[in-house]
């Protein structure tokens, strides 16, 4: 039915522009569509019930993310237009951030514990009795934690294949 908004009815006599449209249901209450039943809450098997979603024609995106616990789907070259790649690259970066935020809680814990107990005390303790042994300690554990951060800083290719500590 085609509908004018702008044309006026003169053969109804009302006064109003628009015409009045037939009632008709638009899909809502016709029995055109297939409803497919699915008592997704009686399943308690999750690989069951990607069976039934698959079957009934849902579909699934296949789980990628995190690689090495995929709990998620998660591929922004294949689904994000070219345009607004970069743009998607930003937010998810920072997003990812928290794990790099975490890693620096664990390293700044571990790191000044560590570092107190293997080389600070053993210095302090050195410096206090002028003890050798202590000497020897402290040089020992102070060369290891400075070859430590030298390897973290430099991130060689030979080790860490293209990540480095903190990624």
């Amino acid at each position: 039915m085609d509908v004018n908004p702008f044309a006026t009815s003169a053969a109804s006599g009302s006064n109003s522009r628009l015409p009045t449209l037939a009632s008709k249901a638009f899909g809502f209450g016709n029995k055109n569509g297939v409803t497919v039943d699915i008592p997704l809450d009686t399943i308690n098997d999750i690989k069951r019930m990607e069976d039934a979603l698959t079957r009934a024609g849902v579909t699934i995106e296949e789980k990628n993310w995190p690689p090495f616990f995929p709990i998620i789907h998660h591929d922004i070259a294949k689904e994000i237009p070219v345009h607004a790649q970069r743009l998607q690259y930003l937010p998810f970066a920072s997003w990812i951030g928290v794990k790099i935020f975490f890693l620096a809680i664990i390293y700044a814990l571990l790191g000044c514990s560590l570092s107190y107990v293997l080389w600070y005390r053993p210095l302090y303790r050195a410096m206090r009795t002028d003890s050798a042994l202590k000497f020897g300690w402290f040089f020992l554990f102070y060369l290891i934690h400075v070859g430590f951060c030298i390897l973290a800083a430099i991130a060689p290719p030979i080790v860490f294949h293209g990540k480095s500590l903190t990624s």
